[in-house]
């Protein structure tokens, strides 16, 4: 299908988009890498008024220091997550994260704002922004505000951004290099079935957790139970808990038992990788 007309808008600035969110409201819809919105508008499951192109404003793209934390601009692709040296020395997680996404094209276009917002449950993203605590920036006509990524996904396909707001800045903590991201993939799409993000330290782990709930999660059982534990029995112990309190999605792809196996197999794996490469 063919989507329905629009006006097609590209913004120069964050001033200017936002402001044009402002002034058109639920008219409205952002583009960035395309990769959500566009099939919708072709589906006539999103028919947006006007159509505002952010992709090419070039103050949103970047990877770069920010004190002991790493910044990433929101039309920042999945190619330069994947291949940035800054991150794959200080926070790599985010960069193995970003290899698993889609295939060459969807990673060469995609961005990480655009796949944050969208909030989808089986995007890969989101379990690793958990797992690392980071902290996201939404600008809009009151002015700006960082949200926990605890805070971030509300629902199935929803965030915490408000529809006149923009998304501009991910930041992200420097780590060790004891991280790992395993996944269960839909072999049509590459979305996750069931995908596991770890950040150890002596002290504990990190664990986020998506493609199994209606939205991603942090495993916080899974957390408690593991603390310092290091041994192969702890690490089986703790992967057990992956879904506790978790109603699971179940569609043509996996059962809801079957979602939940695959997060308690992933976790493990991701926490045995994780701590191999402390």
């Amino acid at each position: 299908m063919y989507p329905a007309n629009f006006d097609y808008i590209r913004p120069r600035s964050v001033d200017e988009a936002v402001r044009l969110l402002q002034q058109h409201g639920d008219e409205a819809k952002v583009l960035a890498g395309g990769h959500s919105l566009i099939p919708a508008m072709k589906l006539r499951l999103a028919t947006p008024k006007v159509v505002l192109d952010i992709a090419r404003i070039a103050e949103l793209s970047y990877i770069r220091r920010a004190g002991d934390r790493i910044a990433i601009g929101a039309t920042t692709t999945h190619v330069d997550i994947e291949t940035s040296t800054v991150l794959r020395e200080a926070s790599p997680l985010l960069a193995e994260t970003a290899s698993h996404i889609g295939d060459v094209q969807v990673r060469n276009k995609g961005t990480i704002g655009g796949s944050l917002i969208h909030a989808d449950p089986a995007a890969d993203y989101p379990a690793a922004i958990l797992a690392l605590e980071a902290e996201i920036d939404l600008v809009g006509p009151r002015g700006t505000r960082t949200v926990r990524a605890a805070d971030f996904f509300v629902d199935l396909l929803q965030s915490a951004a408000a529809p006149d707001e923009l998304l501009t800045e991910i930041r992200v903590p420097a780590t060790a290099p004891s991280v790992a991201y395993e996944k269960t993939e839909q072999k049509a799409s590459g979305f996750a079935i069931a995908g596991v993000a770890v950040v150890a330290w002596p002290g504990g782990v990190r664990v986020g957790v998506t493609g199994v709930a209606p939205k991603a999660y942090r495993a916080t059982a899974v957390e408690s139970t593991l603390g310092t534990g290091r041994s192969a029995d702890a690490i089986a112990l703790a992967a057990l808990r992956a879904a506790e309190g978790i109603h699971p999605l179940a569609d043509i792809h996996a059962t809801a038992e079957y979602r939940a196996h695959l997060a308690q197999i992933n976790t493990r794996r991701a926490l045995e990788r994780a701590f191999a490469r402390a």
